[in-house]
């Protein structure tokens, strides 16, 4: 099997991207395993330092791992925004194929010093990602765009790309294209800065993730491929699908105590939801 280096490389030679699904329990991760394995094509699992929390650290890395062998097939693991070194020093420890560090709230400098750190640990065990640009961080449904987000001033430029890539060494670069976290209530998620996305990938030389990627729509998700996006991360689409399903399947059978009876639906919607988003990617 190939690396995660590797399918990356392959997504931007093909002008296509691999999906990235945060999970939050086993029944999201097997949503979003077989709508990956249906069509065939590799998929990252991510969970963030509260889905680390709750499932368990190792034990992510374990159900993962138990996967891939299992079935022979390429599904990897992100520890998604983390906002602290000794937190990736964590996940890269208990064996995850790709970290985050979060840094996009602090100074550059600041942000350069701790991504390097994080480089400098993980060299040889796992992908590192930074973040250059501040997005919110709230996977929720929206009814305004996240405080402290700015779609105009707070856009990640070429130039700082460039500079962040050459002093981190990061594997990969997610910048603030006009994308923002979760999604809005009502309508779509603001359009992306397509050119930007295609300057600030050839200003940096590596691989851009688009974060925020609910709600945002399919025409600008193909633009964003073809300008560099090689991985697009989908979290709050599954969490509302995840959500309602369960719901629906509670009231319909009010008296089903079993877990394993009333939460099929709910893995069938994540299933669903990330089966559509990985035939547009690809």
């Amino acid at each position: 099997m190939k690396t995660l280096h590797q399918y990356i490389q392959d997504a931007q030679a093909s002008k296509t991207a691999i999906g990235h699904f945060n999970i939050s329990n086993v029944e999201m991760l097997w949503g979003a395993f077989r709508a990956a394995q249906s069509l065939e094509v590799p998929v990252i699992i991510g969970v963030s330092e509260g889905e680390r929390q709750f499932v368990g650290v190792r034990q992510c890395a374990a159900l993962v791992q138990s996967i891939r062998r299992e079935y022979d097939y390429p599904i990897f693991l992100n520890a998604d925004h983390t906002y602290s070194v000794e937190k990736v020093k964590e996940a890269v420890d208990a064996g995850f194929d790709m970290v985050i560090y979060d840094g996009a709230k602090l100074s550059f400098e600041d942000n350069v010093k701790n991504t390097r750190e994080c480089v400098e640990y993980a060299r040889g065990k796992a992908l590192v990602e930074g973040e250059l640009g501040y997005i919110g961080q709230s996977s929720q449904v929206l009814d305004a765009i996240p405080e402290g987000v700015d779609l105009k001033l707070g856009l990640t430029t070429p130039e700082q790309a460039k500079m962040f890539v050459e002093q981190t060494g990061v594997d990969l670069l997610a910048p603030a294209v006009g994308n923002i976290h979760g999604m809005m209530r009502v309508g779509h998620d603001p359009r992306l800065e397509i050119e930007l996305i295609a300057k600030i990938h050839e200003a940096s030389g590596v691989p851009l993730v688009l974060h925020g990627g609910s709600g945002t729509v399919d025409e600008d998700f193909v633009k964003a491929i073809a300008a560099g996006m090689s991985i697009i991360h989908i979290s709050t689409e599954l969490r509302v699908a995840f959500r309602k399903a369960l719901m629906l399947s509670l009231q319909e059978n009010p008296e089903e105590v079993a877990p394993y009876k009333y939460m099929r639906d709910a893995v069938n919607a994540v299933e669903k939801v990330a089966a559509a988003r990985l035939k547009l990617f690809s």
